[in-house]
């Protein structure tokens, strides 16, 4: 049984930076791509970065290019996402998730587990 723990969530000003983590158990043997979603209210759940299995690549979401980092380490089976240069328009609830596959995909659907979510929230 997969099991993902976000953490890392709060409040901060604009222009401030925060860093996630997700803690994978579960994946022991297994090839996992991962990604970071957000969700803010009212609107759907959008992939914000991808990285997969061999962390060969790594995928952005145009609103976040530039200023968030995604990086894992599969030894310690964690995914950090970095962000900087805060806006509020980055205020959501962000999810770990992972796929049983080598490769990043960016439809939610296509993730097999999920984490519970860490509230992000920026203030202007």
């Amino acid at each position: 049984q997969v099991h993902l723990v976000e953490s890392g969530g709060g409040l901060v000003q604009a222009g401030g930076s925060l860093r996630l983590s997700c803690a994978a158990s579960g994946l022991a043997g297994s090839r996992y791509a991962m990604g970071w979603f957000r969700q803010a209210a009212g609107k759907e759940r959008d992939i914000v970065a991808g990285i997969p299995w061999l962390g060969d690549y790594t995928y952005y979401a145009d609103a976040v290019k530039g200023r968030f980092f995604i990086f894992r380490d599969n030894s310690k089976n964690t995914i950090d996402l970095q962000m900087t240069n805060l806006k509020p328009g980055d205020t959501a609830v962000y999810y770990c998730a992972a796929r049983d596959s080598l490769v990043v995909s960016f439809r939610s659907s296509e993730y097999n587990f999920w984490g519970q979510g860490t509230q992000v929230t920026v203030a202007s």
